[in-house]
C-alpha cells in the first residue's frame, strides 16, 4: 500500500538527517481558479438524504414580447418555459497514510506536512471538477479564416453547437478579444460584474495580448482593483485571470491533453454570470484515519461529497449559454 514510511528515504526517512535544514520546504500550488466562478448551492438539505440527483429550474424570457395596447382590444397573453438543470452529487478525495515510527522519530510534523500536501490535492481535484463543466459549453469560438483553417487577425467567428469546426493557427490579440466581447453583449449575455464578463487562461496564452496592450497600459491608470484569485487586469470589459490547475490542449480530462495544431494558442473561457452550479452536500474537509494495529497504522485523507453542474447546459437553447470557448478543432 502507498503511504509515508521511515524505512524508505523518499517516503520519510529523509525528513531527519544530520544538520538536516529547519526551514520547510514546499511545492508551490496554485489557488482555485474556475470553482471561485461557480454558484454554489447548498445541497445538504436537498442532497443528503434524498438521492445524488441535484435540480434548478432555468425560466426561458416570455414567448411573445408586449407591445403597444390597442384601447379595443384586450391585453395579449403569453407565457414562458422551465427547463430542468441536473448535477450528480458524487464523491472526491484523496487519503496519505503514514506509519508510527514515521510520526514518531521525524523532525517535522507529519501531520501538518502531509494536511498541507493534501490540501494542495484539494485544491486541483475540485478545479478540474469545474473546468470540465465549463469546458462543456455550446457556443466555440475561433479567428475567421479560410475554409477550416482560422488565421483571422481582427474578427471571431462562433458555433453553437459545442463543437469547434474552425483550426485554430493564430495566437490570441486584442483584435479578437474586441470581435469577441461584442458578441457576447449581442447575444445578451449578463455580465458577471458590473458590465464586465471574466476570462481565464493559462499566462503564455495571454502573452501576445498582454504584449498588445503594454502602450495602452503606459499611459493609462486603471484604477481597477483586481479582487478574483490570479486576475492580471482588464480591457474591452473583460477582466482576465490566469490559471495553471488545468493542462493546456485538447484534452477533456484536464490532465492529459494534446497540443493544439501549429501551437500558437490554447483555450481561454470567456463568460458571464449564470456559468456553473456547485452543490455541496458535504464540504471539503480533512479527516483523520482511526488508528490501527496498535496505533502503528495511521493517515490522512480530505473528503468532499457535492457536484458540479453546467447551468445552461444542452436541455436549454444554444441563446441561453453563458460561456464562450476560444477552441480549436485539432
Amino acid at each position: 500500500m502507498p503511504g509515508q514510511v521511515w524505512a524508505v528515504n523518499s517516503l520519510g526517512g529523509f525528513m531527519y538527517s544530520r544538520q538536516l535544514s529547519n526551514v520547510l520546504r514546499m511545492a508551490v500550488q496554485p489557488l482555485v481558479k474556475f470553482r471561485q466562478f461557480c454558484d454554489v448551492r447548498d445541497a445538504s438539505q436537498q442532497g443528503r438524504k434524498k438521492g445524488d440527483i441535484f435540480t434548478w429550474d432555468v425560466f426561458s424570457d416570455v414567448a411573445s414580447a408586449g407591445d403597444e395596447l390597442v384601447e379595443t382590444n384586450t391585453m395579449p397573453e403569453t407565457n414562458y418555459t422551465i427547463v430542468q438543470g441536473t448535477l450528480t452529487i458524487t464523491e472526491a478525495g484523496n487519503s496519505i497514510p503514514y506509519s508510527g515510527k514515521l510520526d514518531n522519530l521525524s523532525k517535522f510534523p507529519v501531520l501538518e506536512l502531509i494536511q498541507k500536501v493534501l490540501k494542495n490535492d484539494t485544491v486541483k481535484t475540485l478545479d478540474i471538477l469545474a473546468w470540465k463543466q465549463f469546458n462543456s459549453t455550446l457556443i466555440k469560438a475561433a479567428p475567421t479564416g479560410t475554409g477550416t483553417i482560422g488565421t483571422g487577425t481582427s474578427s471571431v467567428t462562433l458555433t453553437t453547437n459545442g463543437t469547434s469546426t474552425v483550426t485554430n493557427s493564430i495566437a490570441f490579440a486584442k483584435e479578437h478579444a474586441k470581435s469577441l466581447v461584442d458578441q457576447m453583449k449581442e447575444r445578451n449575455i449578463p455580465a458577471y460584474l458590473g458590465d464586465d464578463y471574466y476570462a481565464l487562461a493559462w499566462p503564455s496564452t495571454l502573452r501576445n495580448l498582454k504584449n498588445n496592450l503594454e502602450t495602452i497600459h503606459q499611459y493609462s491608470d486603471t484604477g481597477f482593483k483586481l479582487i478574483m484569485n490570479g486576475e492580471i487586469g482588464r480591457y474591452e470589459n473583460v477582466r482576465y485571470v490566469e490559471q495553471t490547475n488545468i493542462a493546456k490542449g485538447t484534452g477533456t480530462d484536464g490532465v492529459t491533453t494534446t497540443a493544439w495544431t501549429n501551437s500558437q494558442s490554447d483555450w481561454i473561457f470567456f463568460f458571464g454570470n449564470d456559468t456553473v452550479a456547485e452543490a455541496i452536500a458535504v464540504p471539503e474537509e480533512m479527516r483523520g484515519k482511526i488508528p490501527t494495529d496498535y496505533g502503528r497504522s495511521k493517515g490522512v485523507a480530505w473528503y468532499y461529497l457535492g457536484g458540479f453542474g453546467i447551468v445552461h447546459a444542452t436541455q436549454a437553447v444554444a441563446s441561453n449559454a453563458r460561456i464562450v470557448k476560444w477552441d480549436s478543432a485539432a
